[in-house]
C-alpha cells in the first residue's frame, strides 16, 4: 500500500506534500485517518491535494490541517502556519458552497449512543426527583386539587352535597365528640383546623382512631380515602364521606356539620362493633 501510495503525483502544496509523505511513511490510509480524527476521509483527501477551497472556511483547513499533522506525528503549530502562510499566498478564499449537515460525517455529529444515554440518564434523573418529592416530602402531594380554590367561607367540599340546616335533635347531639377510625391500613389523612393549623396528619393504621378536640374551631380534613374512614358522632354512627376512593379537601368535620349532611341525621345508630382491633385515639398534633 505504501508503494501505491508513492507513486501518486505530489500535491502542488508543500504543507499537502508533507502530510501526505508522513501519512504513508506511517503505513497509514486515508480511512485510517478519518477513523482517528473523526474527519470525513474528502475533506482529508482535499487536504492532500492542495484543494483547500473545497472546505467551507479557512478555519476548517487550519483546523483539519492541524488534526491530521497531530496524527501522522508532524508538529500541528508548524503545519498550521505553513497552511495559514499558503493560503494568504495565494490560494484566496475558499469556493462559496452550501454547508450540509450531514448524519455521515463523524467530525460533526456525535456518537447515537452517546446521545441517548445522556437523554434517557436526564430524564431518569427527572423522574427520580419527581417520585422522591411526591413520595417523601410530601405525601399528600398526590392528591389532586378537585376545585380551582377555596369557597366564599373558605373551605371547600370536593364530593359532599349541600348541607341542610339541622334540626332541633340533631343540634342536641351534635355536643358529642366525633372519631374517625381507619377500616384498612396505612389511610394518609390530614385533620386542620378553621385557621389551617394542622391538627394530626399521618397514616393510620388499620383499627386506629382519632377524636377531633373538643375546642378545635372549624375542623377539616383532607385525605385521599374518605370511604376507609368511618366515623361516629357522640359514638354513633354517621355516613361516611364517600363510598369510594376520591380525593377531599377541607371538608368540615364537626359535629354539626357532620349531623347536618343529607342522610345524617334520620338514622343514626350505636357504631357497630368491629373486628379490626382497637387502638387509643391519636394525640393532636403540634
Amino acid at each position: 500500500m505504501a508503494e501505491e501510495e508513492l507513486t501518486k503525483p505530489a500535491a502542488p502544496h508543500a504543507v499537502s506534500a508533507r502530510l501526505r509523505a508522513a501519512r504513508v511513511a506511517a503505513g497509514l490510509s486515508l480511512a485510517d485517518i478519518a477513523a482517528r480524527t473523526r474527519i470525513a476521509a474528502r475533506y482529508l483527501e482535499a487536504i492532500e491535494e492542495g484543494r483547500f477551497g473545497d472546505l467551507a472556511s479557512h478555519t476548517y483547513v487550519i483546523g483539519f490541517a492541524r488534526a491530521y499533522a497531530r496524527t501522522v506525528g508532524l508538529e500541528e503549530r508548524e503545519i498550521a502556519a505553513a497552511v495559514r502562510a499558503e493560503l494568504a499566498a495565494g490560494e484566496g478564499p475558499p469556493r462559496p458552497h452550501a454547508v450540509t449537515f450531514e448524519p455521515g460525517d463523524p467530525a460533526r455529529v456525535p456518537r447515537p449512543r452517546l446521545a441517548w444515554l445522556a437523554a434517557f440518564g436526564a430524564l431518569a434523573v427527572a423522574l427520580a426527583v419527581i417520585v422522591l418529592w411526591r413520595s417523601f416530602y410530601s405525601p399528600e402531594a398526590s392528591l389532586n386539587e378537585l376545585v380551582p380554590g377555596p369557597s366564599a367561607t373558605g373551605s371547600v367540599a370536593a364530593v359532599l352535597p349541600q348541607a341542610k340546616a339541622p334540626s332541633a335533635a340533631v343540634a342536641a347531639a351534635a355536643a358529642g365528640p366525633v372519631a374517625f377510625t381507619a377500616l384498612e391500613a396505612n389511610i394518609w389523612v390530614r385533620f386542620t383546623d378553621g385557621s389551617g393549623k394542622r391538627l394530626m396528619e399521618k397514616q393510620m393504621a388499620l383499627g386506629e382512631s382519632f377524636t377531633i378536640p373538643a375546642d378545635a374551631d372549624g375542623p377539616k380534613v383532607r385525605t385521599g380515602r374518605p370511604d376507609a374512614l368511618r366515623i361516629t358522632v357522640g359514638g354513633r354512627e354517621v355516613p361516611r364521606l364517600a363510598a369510594k376512593p376520591v380525593n377531599v379537601k377541607d371538608v368540615p368535620v364537626s359535629a354539626a356539620a357532620l349531623l347536618a349532611r343529607p342522610g345524617a341525621s334520620g338514622g343514626m345508630a350505636p357504631a357497630p362493633a368491629s373486628s379490626a382491633p382497637s387502638a387509643s385515639p391519636s394525640a393532636p398534633a403540634n
